[in-house]
């Protein structure tokens, strides 16, 4: 998938923000443009400052009466027309995501959390760049999100609560979800010990074939695997030499997806779902693999608190031998093939 341009701070990003201003003084009211972000913001425990969110925006529950400040340009069946769509609008220099200009005016948020890590994941930062000068205050502040590697997750969340005036209570809640990770990773090192680590290739897109790169490779270590074609911090990127690797482990958790549109799609029964050809094929040449599917729109790919019930999904599928406890946790969040 194509990566989003960077663009530059503007007097409207949280860098400029006046010396002295601090969004609490103005409410504040929240506007947030990625699912994530979302979970961000309600992680700090200020989800009734909420005022509007994106399209995608469904967790926690209790969001329904938000208004909805994006729209996608993007609707298709399968994974493969979607990457085609995709495509065509890109080379037509269309924006995949628009933001509702007049919901936002409606709502008059004074902080918006947005995002310049991935162009097919959400709206652009210039597009809500564009929209907030056009309807908002001079002054409303943006903070746009892009972390690469896992520790980037916690340090989006202070970064945030530092915007919202609270930057001492976001630390603490960071550190609490770090220490949630370390636990399961000194958990893990002990398997490894024992064990070794399972080679794991982790898929984020079915066709094409895409490997997940940025924060997975992250989880994939701290679960006591080794990452296969992904590398940390870097984009992902598509598998094109299937022959050059043989994994132990594969994990189809396609970006977006939940788990059932991902099961219909991959339909292993007949073997002649159109997205899942390519899966296919890998599957009949990796026979002694373990195969999982996960929910990919809700775990792994948002990268917000939900990161850490994604590394004991990912435990579980790593070494099932070891973690139980956590398959019983997740339990309709993963399957085996």
């Amino acid at each position: 998938m194509p990566e989003t341009p960077k663009t530059p701070h503007t007097p409207l990003m949280v860098d400029d923000r006046p010396a002295g201003k601090s969004a609490t003084q103005a409410g504040p009211r929240i506007a947030t443009f990625l699912a994530s972000a979302t979970e961000l913001v309600c992680a700090l425990g200020m989800r009734d400052k909420l005022v509007g969110i994106s399209h995608e925006c469904d967790h926690p529950f209790g969001l329904d009466d938000l208004p909805r400040l994006t729209k996608s340009r993007v609707a298709a069946p399968t994974s493969r027309a979607i990457h085609d769509k995709v495509e065509t609008l890109v080379s037509q220099a269309m924006a995949l995501y628009e933001v509702d200009v007049a919901a936002l005016k409606k709502v008059a948020p004074d902080v918006l959390v947005t995002q310049d890590l991935c162009a097919v994941c959400a709206v652009s930062l210039e597009e809500v760049r564009r929209a907030a000068s056009e309807v908002l205050a001079k002054d409303v502040t943006i903070v746009s999100l892009a972390p690469r590697r896992l520790d980037d997750v916690w340090n989006d969340l202070v970064r945030i609560g530092d915007v919202l005036g609270m930057g001492m209570t976001a630390q603490a809640i960071a550190n609490g979800f770090r220490s949630r990770i370390d636990r399961v990773t000194g958990r893990m090192s002990e398997v490894v010990a024992r064990h070794g680590r399972p080679k794991v290739l982790a898929i984020e897109w079915m066709d094409p074939v895409m490997v997940a790169g940025l924060w997975m490779p992250d989880l994939i270590e701290r679960a006591g695997g080794e990452a296969l074609v992904g590398r940390a911090g870097e984009d992902g990127e598509v598998l094109e030499d299937f022959g050059a690797i043989e994994p132990d482990v594969v994990l189809v958790k396609p970006c977006g997806f939940d788990l059932e549109q991902t099961l219909a799609e991959l339909n292993w029964s007949s073997g002649s779902a159109d997205g899942a050809a390519p899966l296919s094929e890998l599957r009949r040449r990796w026979p002694k693999a373990r195969w999982y599917a996960a929910d990919g729109n809700a775990y792994f790919n948002r990268s917000g608190p939900r990161l850490v019930e994604s590394l004991e999904i990912l435990a579980a599928c790593v070494h099932p031998e070891s973690t139980k406890d956590f398959a019983e946790r997740h339990r309709g969040r993963f399957v085996a093939l």
